[in-house]
Parts: structure tokens; sequence; C-alpha cells
């Protein structure tokens, strides 16, 4: 069964003014990186947060990045030899890096700007698999083009809101204890942990796996507060209200969840 080890190691490197513009341009009142973490999150460790900026003209913003463990590379707004400077220091933090810590296998760049397509090249020719993030509107075709898999930030926020929706919906059916929300609480983060891990990988996914990455996103996560002996009594909840199939293994007596129910 899968360990915590299991999980692959990723670095964040953030070219924030590039993604809030974007995110701007794009009608949206900001540029929520919680959303980027809780996607990221669910595909491995996030060892390395960096966010490269001016800070000076994006002070409302260094909270909650500071809460959520980025380091904020200060990087003054001029232009040298025609190149930002916070590109060329995210370019050389991310290569040096690849370069020294061959554990961190995973590199997602936040940015929409192709001028960051020859560092995509560059981690690719180290092994390295890398992930993108950007808003729509302003993310260059090539960059996408040149990484392993990307994500836009305008797809976070539909599944965001999507998901409030769905919550919305099944706490109006369900019994409105104190005991029962914290139950529906741990099922839908459990839920849209399932859904998410089934979007982004392949192969067998364990119930120790899902909790695994639950932990990742929710460190404090605990199933007694919520109600439950046992995370495998957790998963046995969901398939009794068909929000997931489940099986038992025999040889280990661990569950494998195999799809999402016809009430998830």
């Amino acid at each position: 069964m899968a360990s915590p080890s299991d999980a692959p190691n990723i670095a964040i490197y953030a070219d924030y003014e590039n993604v809030a513009l974007g995110a701007r341009e794009a009608k949206y009142k900001s540029f929520d990186i919680e959303l980027v973490l809780e996607r990221l999150l669910e595909q491995g460790n996030v060892v390395v947060r960096k966010a490269y900026c001016d800070w000076t003209r994006y002070k409302a913003a260094r909270k909650a990045l500071h809460e959520r463990g980025f380091e904020l590379v200060e990087v003054p707004h001029v232009k040298i030899s025609g190149k930002n400077s916070a590109d060329i220091r995210m370019v050389v933090d991310a290569l040096d890096l690849a370069y020294t810590k061959p554990h961190v296998s995973i590199f997602a760049l936040i940015t929409g700007d192709s001028d960051f397509s020859p560092l995509v090249g560059k981690l690719r020719e180290n092994g390295k698999h890398v992930i993108g993030i950007g808003v729509r509107k302003s993310t260059s075709d090539l960059l996408v083009e040149s990484c392993d898999e990307f994500i836009y930030y305008d797809d976070l926020v539909r599944d965001r809101k999507g998901a409030q929706k769905s919550t919305k919906t099944r706490r109006k059916t369900s019994a409105s204890s104190s005991e029962e929300q914290r139950k529906l609480e741990a099922l839908e983060l459990a839920l849209d942990t399932v859904e998410a891990m089934f979007r982004d990988r392949t192969g067998t996914l364990w119930g120790s796996m899902v909790k695994q990455a639950i932990k990742r996103k929710r460190p404090n996560f605990s199933e007694s507060y919520h109600g439950y002996r046992s995370f495998n009594e957790l998963l046995e909840d969901a398939s009794a209200r068909e929000l997931l199939v489940i099986e038992k293994d025999a040889k280990s007596g661990g569950y494998v969840v195999v799809e999402l129910g016809p009430e998830a």
C-alpha cells in the first residue's frame, strides 16, 4: 500500500505580477493562491514555495502568501537588457534547485509568460515534470504546449463554484445536527479529493492515498473529530450513501476506491 514517501515532491515558482494582472484582466476579484495550492497538494508534497514580484506594488497579496508559507522574493520593477528582473531571478532559482535537489521531481510554474518556455524545456531535459498554471486569457499558447500539463486558473475557479453549489445542495437534503454536519464536511473533503485524484492520476487508488492527500491539504484533519472511528469507516459511510464505490483488498484488508457513486 502507499506510504507518504510515495508522494512526489513539488517546487512552486510564481511570477506573481503576471498572474495578478491576468486575473484582473479576466475580471476576477483577485488571484487566489489557495485554489492553486489545493490542486497541487492533491498531487504531492509541496516542499518549495517562492513568489517573485515588486511587493511594494502588491502589498495586499502578501498576507495570504505568507500564511501559505511562500517566500516572497523582492525584485525591482525595472527592465534589465529588455528582460524583467523577476523572470531572470525565477529562472536562476528554479534551475539551481533542479540541478542540486534530485528529490524534487515536479516543478509548478505559475505564469502565463512565453518567456519561461526555455526554462520549461531545460527542466524537462533534466527529467523534471513541469506543470504550468496561468489565467487562460493572458497565457501564451507556446508556454502551454511546452509544459507536461497546464492548469488554467479559470478552471479552478469554476470547479470551486461548482463544488460549493453541490455542497449546499447536499446539506439542504441532510439532517441539520452538528454531528451530521461534521460528517458531511469530511465526506465532501474526501469526495473532492477522490475526484481530483481520478482526474490527475492513473492506477489503483487506495483509501490510504486519499487520506494522505487530505492530510497534505488539511494537516489538522482528523476523522475522529468528524465522527468516524477510522478513515475506513468514513469510506464505508461514503459507500453507504452511494457517494463512492469501494472494494476491500483481500490481501491487505485496505479499501480501494473504484469510482464515484451515483449520488456524488
